[in-house]
Formats: structure tokens, C-alpha cells, sequence
């Protein structure tokens, strides 16, 4: 299957040619992670397209999931496989061709202008085989930067640090320096204990404390609250000084077992209190909260969603998912990211269930005389790279 023809699969006949030049156009994937550069057995290969990351039960398989289908329809006919092929055949010509051609193939056939990468630690569920943000660039034939991960500048922090007194000041440093070699700041504080924080500064007698209790044992992941607040806070004030985004994993993001705590409607306190300050504020994969993120989005000037991973997710399902997301949210505040992460099929899915769900929606609008098609076309330009073009000065 030809690179064209992959992008344009399943758009509407009836979209007016402008519109679908608009959909066609090169992304900039805001939101995605590494890949693996090495070759994966199925046992490998399986808990990557799961979203819990674990092996499937015996007797079934993480294939037949709508991920798993979609990857079998559409990232086959890309490995020269007819669609549909059976998992055991579409895995084989995966080992054929070997990982770096198969990234390279999956990669270019997204048509993404750039990749912005998120290389925190567990990016890759485990996988230390990651391929960088210049190799995931080169391999897709684009341009790709950096987003840095604040709680992995955190724990390098805390593994060299001798006092509390010590670790606040070369926590300033380190997230100053990572800013300024980086595209924007992510946090993953949903992850570590929910997003129902205090969104006050901390004090400087407080952090020192939990920060001595810290480094008792640096190793453990971050979860004191105090010392989470104080990370967000410093992260806040190393972004205003570069005029960077800080970006909050919400949503699927959440902990395990209490997903609520990951909706992004618990951050409005915190993102009250960075208004004033101008830091662009930019929610990542809020699904199923979606439309708790575009609330935000519609009310404060500062704050930006994207649908995320629960578009190749949802699959077949992620017009319905892109329609309940564009109901609010402001047109020059949705991102496209792919949320890809350990595979390249993910963000080969990411970027074409982005162009199909977005030319359904606008192909609704434009039958109903809603809106015109020049409207169309620069809302779908908007969403798939000029706000992001915009927001990290691309």
C-alpha cells in the first residue's frame, strides 16, 4: 500500500477537496513516546498494544482488542501483508523485515512533519531498547525534540543530592537546564497519586523536610504530595522563564485502581493559580474525561487538550470519542498526539484514526450547513499542526 493511500483511508468521498488536502496534510504529533528498536517476540509484542501492559490470560490474545484489529487492518497492507492477515503471519513479516524497517515504514506512513517525544523512563513499559527523539525523527523522515519528563529529572536529582537544602537548590538547576534544551515540561503526578493535589506552593521549611525523608531512600518513586507540589512548582517557574507549556498525562493516566483521581476536572485549582502567571497548561489524553478537558479549555485562556491514545484505542469507535471532545472545546486549543509509545504501530494508528474521526465529524457538520468548507479546513489544519506549531514555537 502506498503512503497516500494509507493516509487516506476511510475519509469520506464527500469532503470537499480542500478539506481533505487539510486532513492530508503533515501532523505534528504533540504527545507521543519512543518505540522499540528491537526485534519482539509475541510475548513482547502483546502487552504493548494493551493498555494495562500486562500478558494476555491464557487462551486469548491482546489481538483481539480494537487496537489489535486495527493493526491487523491497517499497519498489515504497510509490512506488504494483505489486510486483515492473521496475527501469527502479520508478527513473522514483522521479524522478516526487522524492527528498524518496520519502524521506518510505520513511521513514514503516518505523515507527521514532527514528533515531539516524551522519553520519561517508563515510556516504553519496561523497555530500556527505546529508539531517542532524534532516531524516532530520523526514521520517520521528520524533524523531533524533546519533552522533558519532570519526575525523571526529579529521581536524578534525589540519587545525587547530600540535604533538603541541597536538593531544592539543584532541583531549580536541573529542571532550568532540561527546559532550556526541551520543546515543553510533562508531569506525570496522576501516575504517582492523583491529581486531587493542593495546589498551594508549599513551604521552603516543609520541602526540606520531606525532601530529608526523601533521600533516606532516593530510589523509591516520588509520592509525597509535598514534594510533588514543590516539583510542579519549580517546573512552573523554569517553563515561565522559557515560555514553555507544562503538560499533565491525565485521564487513562490514572492510578491503578482509582482512574478518578486522574480526571483533569481536579487540576482547575491549579490551573486557577497559573492564569496570571501565563504558563500554557496542555491536558494529554483525557479520554474518558474528554469532556472535562474541553470544559477547561472553553473556560481558561491557558489550557489545551488532545484526544490522545483513545483514538487507535477506541478504533473503529473514535468518531464517537472525537465528536464528544469537539462539542466544547475551542478549535485553536485541541492538539493532535498520537500518545504512541513502545510500538510503532501506535502511532501509525494515532495519526490515521485522527485524520478518519476528525473528517467524520466535519463531514456531519458541512452536510448539516453548519459550517462551510473553508470553516473545515482550517479547523482541521488548527488541530493537526498549527495550533501545536504555535503553542511550542515550532
Amino acid at each position: 500500500m502506498r503512503p497516500d493511500d494509507t493516509l487516506s483511508a476511510g475519509l469520506p468521498e464527500q469532503l470537499p477537496d480542500p478539506v481533505r488536502e487539510a486532513l492530508l496534510a503533515p501532523l505534528v504529533d504533540h504527545h507521543c513516546h519512543g518505540v522499540r528498536r528491537d526485534d519482539l517476540v509475541r510475548a513482547q509484542f502483546e502487552p504493548l498494544i494493551s493498555e494495562s501492559g500486562a500478558p494476555a490470560p491464557p487462551g486469548t490474545t491482546h489481538f483481539d482488542t480494537p487496537l489489535g484489529m486495527a493493526i491487523r487492518r491497517w499497519c498489515a497492507p504497510v509490512l506488504d501483508l494483505a489486510p486483515h492477515a492473521p496475527a501469527a503471519v502479520y508478527l513473522a513479516r514483522r521479524s522478516e523485515l526487522g524492527p528498524a524497517e518496520v519502524n521506518r515504514r510505520l513511521l513514514g506512513a503516518a505523515g507527521v512533519a514532527a514528533f515531539l517525544v516524551d522519553a520519561g523512563a517508563d515510556a516504553g513499559r519496561g523497555g530500556a531498547e527505546l529508539l531517542s527523539a532524534a532516531e524516532l525523527g530520523r526514521l520517520g523522515g521528520t524533524a523531533a525534540d524533546e519533552i522533558a519528563r519532570i519526575e525523571q529529572i526529579e529521581e536524578d536529582v534525589a540519587g545525587a543530592a547530600s540535604s533538603g537544602v541541597s536538593y531544592i537548590a539543584d532541583l531549580e538547576t536541573e529542571l532550568a537546564a532540561r527546559a532550556a534544551r526541551a520543546a515543553g515540561l510533562a508531569s506525570v503526578v496522576a501516575h504517582r497519586c492523583g491529581l486531587d493535589l493542593d495546589p498551594a506552593r508549599p513551604s521552603r521549611g516543609s520541602v526540606i523536610a520531606a525532601a530529608n525523608r526523601r533521600l533516606a531512600d532516593p530510589k523509591e518513586l516520588l509520592t509525597d504530595p509535598v514534594l510533588l507540589r514543590h516539583l510542579l512548582w519549580t517546573a512552573v517557574d523554569a517553563a515561565r522563564e522559557r515560555s514553555l507549556p507544562l503538560r499533565f498525562h491525565t485521564g487513562q493516566g490514572g492510578p491503578v485502581g482509582d482512574p478518578h483521581r486522574a480526571d483533569p476536572a481536579l487540576l482547575a485549582g491549579f490551573v486557577r493559580a497559573l492564569q496570571p502567571i501565563g504558563v500554557p497548561v496542555v491536558l494529554l489524553g483525557c479520554y474518558p474525561f474528554h469532556r472535562q478537558a474541553a470544559r477547561l479549555a472553553a473556560v481558561f485562556p491557558h489550557v489545551y487538550v488532545d484526544a490522545g491514545p483513545a483514538l487507535p484505542v477506541t478504533a473503529a469507535g473514535s468518531a464517537a470519542v472525537m465528536a464528544e471532545l469537539l462539542e466544547l472545546v475551542p478549535f485553536h486549543k485541541q492538539l493532535f498526539g498520537s500518545g504512541a509509545r513502545g510500538v510503532a504501530e501506535t502511532c501509525h494508528l494515532g495519526a490515521l484514526y485522527h485524520r478518519r474521526a476528525l473528517a467524520g465529524v466535519l463531514a456531519e457538520r458541512l452536510a448539516a450547513g453548519e459550517w462551510n468548507a473553508s470553516d473545515a479546513a482550517r479547523v482541521a489544519h488548527m488541530i493537526g499542526s498549527g495550533n501545536a506549531r504555535r503553542l511550542y514555537r515550532l
